[in-house]
């Protein structure tokens, strides 16, 4: 068996720095701190992703094309970048797009008028890119923010207000009109969320729906409608918000055979808690139900070099993944100096942040952060068991479909901590600085 060591630690040039192999001894390690059960087995993991934003794609194209293209290749290459294969769009406008906007004319109930010509200038060409330089597809996970503002109860997009029952299903229909539309560009949808956080009145495009509403909105309208359009293959995801109260509206929903039978699973948002066995209650209770993360950033603005942004990533994506995960999407993938461009001035930081003014590029503690979990964990990576005894050390441990084993150990404590990590008889051992995080990977 061969292990190798890829390290990033604060204070330290070393990004994704390769440590070399370690050696594998059969004494019985002093100081065991954790143990692989390849054995055990839990979820199948989709992939890592982020969110291609009408922010994140006008931002790149204000800088020259073969910086543009690094940026791009820094997320989805496959071998030299973080390898993304997911991603999250917006069906017409959200906060981070440049204004309000829909894909119909003014109470246009037929639809008839419905275009997404506007993704062109900025949206359609990064995916197309980000795919090209992948080499494959991504798969594709959208969600509204917003009806058009003559579909709701408070005649406009931002500030809340609800979804008029008489435009329930021209709204469902308009889900498989973007689905279409977005096909017929070469762009396949792999499913949709029923609103991106109902439960938040925002001063951006928000609509809210109580759990109720959403799961007879699902039942009644978005299923069938999504059926009757040959669309029953994609994805319904509900939710699309916060842990602290995922539970309680995954019983609501779920519980109704005929809403459940139209959704794949529950889609989760890291704002406001960090209460990660939620997600194990939702997988108690529904098992045959997937768990995805559809969106996190770091509120409030650009934090250049800030080091705890990315704990937080870490912290966050094992405590999921821990708790029945199967897909993680991060929101905006590239942001401009101010941490925009956003129209109501929501501005939040993005793991690769481009100065707009100067070009510069700058590629935060979050975007190695979570290329330690990317780059490393591929799509169809199962995860295993390990027992991990340490108070300040984090931990998730997976095997990939080609056999080699990967465990993600964080320490965000100050100090380094001596490390051992053992499968079977054998055990290696490392050390772990203070604040690093470390990808080890078994081949045998």
């Amino acid at each position: 068996m061969e292990l190798k060591m890829i390290q990033t630690a604060k204070n330290t040039e070393e990004r994704f720095a390769d440590k070399g192999n370690l050696s594998f001894s059969d004494e019985p390690a002093k100081n065991l701190v954790m143990k692989l059960d390849p054995e055990k087995q839990y979820q199948s993991f989709m992939g890592f992703g982020g969110a291609f934003t009408e922010a994140a794609a006008y931002t790149l194209a204000q800088i020259p094309g073969e910086e543009r293209a690094k940026v791009i290749d820094s997320y989805f290459n496959q071998e030299t970048g973080l390898g993304y294969s997911l991603g999250r769009t917006h069906i017409h406008s959200c906060d981070f797009a440049l204004e309000n906007y829909t894909y119909v004319e003014e109470n246009d109930t037929e639809l008839k008028t419905f275009s997404i010509e506007r993704e062109n200038k900025y949206v359609l060409p990064l995916i197309k890119d980000a795919v090209k330089t992948r080499g494959e597809g991504l798969t594709i996970l959208s969600s509204p923010w917003s009806p058009p503002a003559w579909m709701k109860t408070n005649n406009e997009m931002n500030h809340g207000g609800k979804l008029k029952p008489e435009f329930f299903d021209t709204w469902a229909m308009y889900y498989t009109k973007y689905i279409k539309a977005m096909e017929s560009e070469g762009i396949p949808i792999w499913g949709i969320t029923v609103q991106n956080e109902p439960e938040a009145t925002q001063v951006w495009d928000s609509c809210r729906y109580s759990a109720e509403e959403e799961r007879d909105f699902v039942k009644n309208h978005l299923g069938p409608v999504m059926e009757q359009e040959g669309l029953g293959d994609k994805e319904i995801i509900i939710w699309d918000h916060n842990r602290d109260i995922a539970y309680e509206r995954a019983k609501t929903i779920l519980s109704d055979s005929e809403a459940a039978k139209y959704i794949w699973g529950t889609g989760l948002h890291w704002y406001v808690s960090e209460e990660f066995e939620n997600l194990s209650k939702i997988h108690e209770d529904f098992p045959d139900k997937h768990l995805i993360f559809t969106e996190g950033c770091i509120e409030g603005g650009v934090q250049l070099g800030a080091w705890h942004t990315g704990e937080r990533y870490a912290r966050n994506i094992m405590g999921d993944i821990n708790n029945w995960l199967e897909g993680w999407i991060d929101w905006n993938i590239v942001l401009n100096e101010q941490g925009g461009p956003n129209h109501v001035g929501n501005y939040c930081d993005a793991p690769v942040i481009v100065d707009t003014k100067t070009g510069e590029v700058h590629y935060n503690s979050s975007f190695y952060y979570i290329g330690h979990f990317s780059k490393y964990i591929k799509p169809n990576a199962v995860r295993i068991g390990h027992e991990l005894n340490h108070e300040s050390l984090k931990a998730v441990s997976f095997q990939n479909e080609d056999g080699s084993i990967v465990a993600v150990v964080m320490n965000d404590a100050d100090t380094a901590e001596s490390f051992s990590l053992s499968v079977g008889s054998k055990t290696a051992k490392a050390e772990l600085p203070g604040h690093s995080i470390t990808t080890f990977i078994i081949e045998s």
